[in-house]
């Protein structure tokens, strides 16, 4: 198996469903009370490519990109439209989005990733798959250029400094990112007379580890 580099159609994506899945195992105790725990570190998303077909055209096209990537078997860039920016969905990426850490006067690489926080909960997110030439980087409260100050790689997500950032100062960053992802399936069954229909495929997408 391998990672292709290459993103599912956008405009396929755009009309799909989908978002994070959570592992939670709940022992009831014989009080009535409940243990719950999870053994996963990072929840893991799913999504139906099928609701974004509109015409025959767009089968044509999913078809090929699954033939491409020999059904399950390859990896792929996925983006996933109600989240894909390191701000809000309305802004544009600004330097000062996410904290990515502080300078040590040693340390020149950086991990991009995406906070989720709400009342006291707090998830950190891996971002592995940047979109090229969306990522701003800061430090402090300066703000770095690309291919000067600092390069990304797209396929890690890895940021690397020409130089250490100073001991104290604030890593930032804003970008837009993909989820990759591979096919859930290894069949795509459409009917053209039940697709004129309304009857839609399921092509189900589902998060790799990488």
């Amino acid at each position: 198996m391998a990672f292709h580099e290459i993103r599912f159609p956008a405009n396929l994506s755009f009309g799909s469903v989908g978002g994070p899945e959570r592992r939670t195992e709940i022992v009831a105790l014989v009080n009535g009370h409940e243990e719950r725990r999870t053994p996963w570190a990072h929840s893991r998303r799913r999504y139906d490519a099928g609701l974004g077909l509109r015409s025959l055209e767009d089968v044509a096209e999913l078809i090929a990109f699954f033939e491409a990537r020999a059904g399950q078997l390859h990896g792929f860039r996925w983006k996933d439209w109600a989240d894909f920016k390191s701000g809000l969905p309305k802004d544009a990426p600004h330097f000062q989005d996410q904290l990515l850490g502080y300078g040590d006067a040693r340390q020149t690489e950086f991990q991009l990733v995406k906070a989720y926080v709400s009342g006291p909960g707090r998830y950190l997110r891996p971002v592995l798959k940047p979109v090229a030439g969306s990522v701003v980087m800061g430090i402090g409260t300066d703000d770095m250029r690309e291919g000067v100050d600092f390069s990304v790689n797209t396929e890690t997500g890895i940021i690397t400094f020409n130089a250490p950032p100073g001991k104290g100062a604030a890593v930032t960053a804003g970008f837009e990112f993909d989820v990759p992802v591979r096919f859930d399936t290894d069949h795509i069954a459409v009917s053209v007379a039940s697709f004129r229909a309304g009857d839609l495929p399921q092509v189900p997408i589902i998060e790799v580890r990488l």
